[in-house]
């Protein structure tokens, strides 16, 4: 089985190298580069499997880094960040960040949460082997989805949704009038539950209902089961 390669994007060399140690001997291929005109070209040329990103980078920022990622590639993010602040996050997720993790962070932490995208997308790629028969168009309410070229569109005009958002939403209009659990969903978009996930969850459908919804206190798509979980379509 061949390993899973890791590009770590990081202009201190010193946090490059223990990553880089740590993750080799769990396993990994690793590839790093410290600065984001080599992460781009690395991306390009190496086609890793997954993007462990920093923030904070002198010249072009994670953030510019990461919206060109999302928009050239389906490779999956987890965003490096010293900031604390809740906005910092936000804005990671909404440019397709799979996740974050703030510094200082433990190394067994971030290659636990590096197997969670891991596992999540292996998951996701053999349903899709196996999912022949699964309709590609979900439609509702002027809302339409295609899963194989994954696009969405609202009232016919196309709607931008990161790769997070697209795969709760297709979740949702796939099963109308489901209820899922807040587990449920974390485990089947985000890979599994652990500390930290659910105030992702918050995140990514308190964005879906701001693109979708003309009031995102009374939502006409996703609705919030009071105590039970979320849900789009059916009875009120």
């Amino acid at each position: 089985m061949s390993k899973y390669k890791i590009l770590v994007v990081d202009d201190e060399v010193k946090i490059l190298n223990l990553i880089k140690n740590y993750l080799e001997n769990e396993g990994f291929e690793v590839i790093t580069a410290d600065n984001g005109k080599k992460a781009m070209e690395f991306l390009s040329a190496e086609k890793p499997d997954l993007v462990v990103l920093d923030i904070m980078m002198p010249e072009i920022s994670g953030y510019d880094i990461c919206r060109k990622i999302c928009a050239s590639s389906e490779t999956p993010v987890i965003m490096l960040t010293a900031k604390s602040e809740e906005v910092d996050k936000i804005l990671g997720l909404e440019l397709g960040a799979d996740d974050y993790i703030t510094k200082p962070f433990s190394l067994r932490e971030l290659a636990a949460r590096i197997r969670v995208v891991l596992r999540r997308l292996k998951k996701q790629g053999s349903q899709q082997d196996a999912g022949q028969d699964k309709e590609d168009i979900l439609e509702y309410l002027g809302l339409k989805l295609d899963l194989r070229k994954k696009t969405a569109y609202l009232d016919g005009r196309p709607l931008s949704l990161t790769p997070t958002e697209f795969k709760i939403l297709a979740m949702l209009m796939a099963n109308p009038g489901v209820v899922f659990s807040r587990l449920q969903i974390l485990e089947e978009v985000l890979g599994e539950y652990y500390e930290g996930y659910e105030r992702s969850l918050d995140t990514h459908m308190s964005n879906l209902r701001k693109k979708l919804e003309d009031d995102p206190a009374n939502p006409r798509y996703i609705k919030t089961v009071y105590g039970m979980g979320y849900k789009i379509g059916g009875r009120p």
